[in-house]
């Protein structure tokens, strides 16, 4: 694939650690001014990176926040651990997020890896087979309780699949996902593409329905191209307060305007 097979589209991850809920506010508001497509957080409760004690805030009631500060942009956990709500609650909570940010909402979701987690917060971890098996059986009771809420959500919120399994994570995706989002360098990208696009295929589902997700170096900006030659079109930089960068946000919103403006996008 030579050529993005829809709009390029940037995201930033405003990564919850390391700052005071203002410092995060000010992100969000100011990469939504910058022009990005798309602002995510995660679902984690302690820091990724840096201090393990340093400062965190929670993943959806930090989204509730963001849906009622912004006016443009779409809003999403990159991603949201299946493991950490009963699926019925995570649909109905999807459904009044998205009703306060007015049909902004992808809802990002994976099985969860973070032990730190689990234990800190009293979940059972078990193993990554038991927690792909619960993303299975968990996501359609997800996705049927948002749509049997009163009032139903603004439009069908789109599903963010995010993993590199390619047995059952990639396979879950081909059944439900408007998005993936996947993991690795470009060649790693291409192949798993190409599985999900199989298994799509063995599902009966047209591939190109999928938009394909990655995170991209923020301060590499020749890197987006090698993506876009592998398919991937949605590109996410990941910051949190200590490292925010706008210069390299305005810089990757002109290459996704000048790249969508080369292909008519």
């Amino acid at each position: 694939m030579t050529t993005p097979r829809r709009p390029i589209r940037i995201a930033l991850q405003v990564q919850p650690q390391h700052g005071e809920y203002a410092q995060l506010r000010d992100m969000v508001l100011t990469a939504e001014e910058l022009g990005v497509d798309i602002i995510y957080n995660w679902d984690h409760f302690f820091p990724l990176m840096g201090d393990p004690g340093g400062k965190h805030f929670e993943c959806w009631t930090m989204l509730g926040s963001m849906a009622e500060m912004t006016a443009t942009v779409e809003i999403g956990a990159l991603v949201t651990c299946n493991s950490y709500r009963n699926p019925e609650l995570l649909g109905d909570m999807a459904r009044t997020v998205d009703h306060i940010s007015g049909g902004r909402l992808i809802l990002g979701i994976g099985a969860g890896w973070q032990i730190r987690d689990y234990d800190a917060f009293g979940y059972p971890f078990g193993d990554a087979p038991g927690r792909l098996r619960a993303l299975d059986a968990d996501l359609p009771r997800t996705i049927a309780r948002m749509a049997a809420g009163n009032p139903a959500p603004t439009r069908r919120i789109p599903i963010l699949v995010g993993g590199g399994g390619e047995k059952v994570t990639l396979r879950i995706a081909a059944q439900h996902a408007d998005v993936w989002h996947g993991f690795g360098d470009a060649e790693t990208l291409q192949r798993k593409n190409g599985i999900l696009d199989d298994h799509c295929r063995r599902l009966g589902r047209d591939p190109g329905e999928i938009e394909r997700s990655a995170g991209v170096n923020p301060k590499r900006l020749e890197a987006g191209d090698g993506l876009l030659a592998v398919g991937i079109t949605q590109l996410t930089l990941g910051m949190d307060a200590r490292e925010f960068d706008t210069d390299a946000i305005r810089a990757r919103v002109a290459w996704r305007d000048e790249r969508n403006a080369a292909h008519g996008a």
